[in-house]
């Protein structure tokens, strides 16, 4: 091995490997392909390892290329995180702020905090990424953005982040002010609910989970179900009249108080969520400390 770091060469490796493909490694760069590969055969030669197999499909790392590039990454995920932090200062005059959190949790919990943020902060770039949980963790893991807000509970998935609960939302039933799909009565049970149009999660979510639970433990068998991917989608389906929704409470509150829908209380306790700050504290800037101490945990 040469005792001077071609940190270039690393950097090849890292695009190829990351993109599964010269073709695109080459694109990103602005590099030639013969450069790409040149520079691949010659960090092989230095380390004396076969790093990629070339497949019609593209390039695949063997399992010493998929060794390095471990360390590569962490390497290069550390090079972002030290620009960042030498790009800010403590007095916020410059830096960024990069949240990820699911779209209808930002609706309803994150947006008047990054605008309150902004308005004291205005220097500070901020992004706000709305992508599907696991989405949102891999790219923390590959510090793309500071911290995830979310709901989510893969135990497994989380071992390697800092994770506090920062509240608890509960669900509810609703449906539009005027809709006639139940008797007019204070308390329902989920029984009343069995045979009414319900707008529900789709089965494999744990929101969906946790309430087939319940109905289970109550011998309650919830029929005509329509399901939904989104908690966007249940909301509109419950504006456009087709059903009794099932919800995150804070996400209708406000149609709830003004008179827009209604709640539907069930007399059985409908489970709650953790609402839970997922981050990487050695990793944190000072524009997303400030954000978190300021405006989540006060």
């Amino acid at each position: 091995m040469n005792s001077d770091l071609n940190l270039n060469l690393y950097k090849i490796f890292y695009e190829v490997a990351k993109n599964k493909s010269i073709s695109a490694a080459s694109k990103n760069m602005y590099i030639s392909q013969p450069a790409i590969s040149k520079a691949i055969k010659n960090l092989e030669t230095d380390l004396g390892v076969v790093l990629f197999y070339r497949t019609l499909n593209g390039t695949v790392l063997t399992e010493k290329g998929q060794e390095l590039f471990e360390y590569v990454e962490e390497a290069f995920n550390s090079f972002r995180i030290a620009e960042k932090k030498m790009n800010e200062n403590k007095n916020l005059e410059k830096g960024s702020l990069s949240v990820g959190v699911p779209s209808h949790i930002a609706s309803f919990y994150l947006m008047d905090k990054i605008v309150e943020f902004h308005k004291k902060y205005s220097k500070i770039d901020i992004t706000v990424v709305n992508r599907p949980s696991r989405e949102l963790l891999k790219l923390l893991e590959n510090n793309e953005i500071d911290f995830v807000i979310d709901t989510m509970s893969f135990k497994d998935e989380l071992d390697c982040f800092n994770v506090k609960k920062l509240k608890n939302f509960s669900h509810c039933f609703v449906t539009l002010k005027d809709s006639n799909y139940l008797e007019d009565k204070d308390i329902y049970s989920l029984k009343d609910l069995s045979d009414v149009p319900l707008i529900l999660p789709v089965f494999h979510s744990s929101h969906r989970q946790h309430l087939n639970a319940l109905a289970k433990e109550n011998n309650v068998k919830l029929g005509n179900v329509l399901s939904i991917e989104t908690s966007e989608l249940v909301y509109n389906m419950v504006k456009q009249g087709l059903g009794v929704g099932y919800i995150l409470y804070d996400m209708v509150k406000d149609d709830i108080e003004k008179g827009k829908m209604k709640e539907i209380k069930v007399r059985e306790h409908l489970p709650e969520v953790s609402l839970n700050l997922i981050y990487r504290e050695k990793n944190l800037t000072e524009a997303p400390l400030k954000f978190i101490n300021d405006f989540l945990e006060k």
